[in-house]
């Protein structure tokens, strides 16, 4: 099907996306699903094209990976584990069950918690050594961080609680930057690693233990496990009461729906969060029931599958024209591209075909004024996926969200469109000029055009929507591995430059010979050692 769908792509590159505009076709190739409206109609995939993905999902039986998913079974099977971070906004009270065990009695017990904890720190019912703290630091690093920091980010209209900040790299400057504008007597630290041990995480925590010893008796009061290991946090002096565990069968990356996401729910409340749990719980219904030329995931992750697999384009930008969606597209890069980026199928064989495609992007307008010329002129065709609002938070400044909403429209036409030569020469003529010089800059103003796009778009982002959207995409991200023959809840490429690092740090020590690195390492190495004053 795979050589399908590139003969299919090679005849719709020679056609064009335009051509295929005419009565219906935006509805026709439009899914809606509980207030998200996705359009996939600026793509050059016809009905044709569209059922033989669909042939292709059913041959690689997602609905029934998709049961699987969601009823406990161990599809993580390099890991035997379960995959079951929707259980974590299973608000249904439906059971799920993991080994024979309904796993939802200790999920909602620790929502409650959770719920408990986050109101006492926002009513200042539980406080600092300096009082009722104004400042939240959640200590992480990849789905522990990424997270959390894009919700807090694009929920600040909600945020009525404590200053939440966010801390992951190992670079001094990360930390230090962060925590010096605040008051250690009020600072509440949320270290989040599932085993107390990852080295980033805990090195920061350590930094950050430290400052805070350095103002209050207590240190170990005024900080949070977001961790399993409550026998490794207890030798923080963290009392198990502000212990937050989560189960092996959730993936850092699919992580904020539980305790990772404590940070939110302390900037939002319970009720935001909540109603986070609930907009994601409607998309999961949706993926589970639609048909899949009307589910928006499976639709979703198909044109994604077009686009990387049958026209062959290798990258893919995320454009939210919204600036409070700025760590999305950063999101989306871990959630895509840790989880499909594989050379391995489920059977150990080498892939044979391509994985994931490189996932990027930036809030709109900037990114039009950075690297929307290679979108447009370049000469690699770059898939877009818009998202936008039907309206802002501020309705005082409606008239910069019309403008907001007029670019993004704007530009997935002018992609669709682009300028031919013939009307480049006339505007040229008309600007005054001739000859030779009006042909040179006639092409300079040629627009291709045929570059595809998607737009999402909503009426207002609210934490219902941003739930909704948020398990879209992990939706879309599950049905591609499946087609692609991957297990994409197990991410063994990020381990071998961290057991790497092990090795080098004490090189840069001179604690340990370099006897059996590569020239390059032993260089640069020396150049570390003798410049660091």
């Amino acid at each position: 099907m795979w050589r399908d769908l590139k003969v299919m792509a090679g005849k719709a590159r020679a056609r064009g996306i335009a051509p295929l505009f005419g009565t219906g076709r935006a509805a026709d190739f439009s899914v809606e699903a509980g207030g998200l409206l996705l359009d996939y109609s600026k793509t050059a995939i016809d009905a044709e094209a569209r059922a033989v993905l669909i042939e292709l999902a059913a041959a690689r039986d997602v609905a029934g990976q998709r049961e699987a998913m969601f009823t406990g079974a161990a599809i993580n099977e390099t890991e035997d584990r379960a995959v079951l971070h929707t259980a974590l906004r299973n608000l249904s009270g439906r059971r799920v069950m993991v080994g024979g065990v309904d796993v939802m009695p200790d999920v909602r017990e620790t929502l409650e918690r959770m719920k408990s904890f986050a109101g006492a720190v926002r009513s200042g019912a539980y406080r600092g050594a300096g009082g009722a703290f104004t400042d939240v630091v959640n200590i992480g690093i990849g789905g522990s961080h990424l997270g959390p920091e894009m919700a807090v980010r694009a929920l600040s209209p909600y945020g009525d609680g404590p200053r939440c900040h966010f801390v992951s790299n190992v670079d001094g400057a990360d930390i230090s930057d962060t925590l010096a504008r605040l008051d250690p007597s009020r600072t509440l630290i949320l270290v989040a690693s599932k085993t107390f041990t990852t080295t980033e995480t805990m090195t920061n925590a350590a930094t950050a233990y430290k400052w805070i010893e350095g103002a209050v008796e207590a240190p170990g009061a005024q900080f949070v496990a977001l961790s399993s290991a409550a026998d490794k946090a207890a030798d923080w002096g963290i009392d198990a009461s502000r212990v937050f565990g989560f189960e092996d069968w959730v993936g850092g990356r699919y992580s904020i729906w539980g305790p990772i996401g404590l940070s939110l729910m302390i900037a939002i409340g319970a009720g935001g969060f909540t109603d986070f749990l609930r907009g994601a719980e409607a998309m999961d219904d949706h993926f589970r029931s639609a048909p899949p030329v009307e589910n928006m995931p499976i639709m979703l992750a198909l044109v994604g599958l077009w686009h990387t697999h049958g026209c062959g384009y290798g990258t893919r930008a995320v454009l939210p024209y919204d600036q409070r969606l700025g760590r999305l597209p950063a999101y989306l890069q871990q959630l895509e591209m840790e989880s499909n980026g594989k050379g391995v199928a489920m059977d150990g064989r080498s892939l044979g075909h391509a994985s994931g495609p490189v996932v990027w992007g930036e809030p709109g307008t900037n990114g039009q004024h950075a690297f929307y010329q290679l979108i447009h002129q370049g000469t690699a065709v770059v898939p877009c996926e818009f998202l936008i609002a039907a309206r802002g938070h501020e309705p005082d400044l409606a008239h910069h969200h019309g403008l907001l909403v007029a670019n993004c429209l704007a530009q997935s036409k002018a992609l669709m469109l682009g300028r031919d030569l013939e009307t480049a020469r006339a505007l040229m003529h008309d600007a005054g000029y001739r000859g030779a010089k009006l042909e040179q800059q006639a092409r300079h103003r040629v627009f291709p055009g045929d570059r595809p796009s998607t737009t999402l778009i909503y009426d207002l982002l609210t934490p219902y929507r941003l739930g909704q959207i948020i398990a879209l995409y992990e939706h879309r991200v599950f049905v591609e591995g499946v087609i692609l023959g991957i297990n994409s809840f197990d991410q063994w490429g990020v381990e071998l430059g961290k057991e790497l690092a092990k090795t080098i740090q004490p090189m840069l020590d001179g604690t340990a010979p370099m006897d059996g690195k590569d020239g390059s390492t032993r260089q640069l190495v020396s150049f570390v050692q003798s410049n660091r004053g």
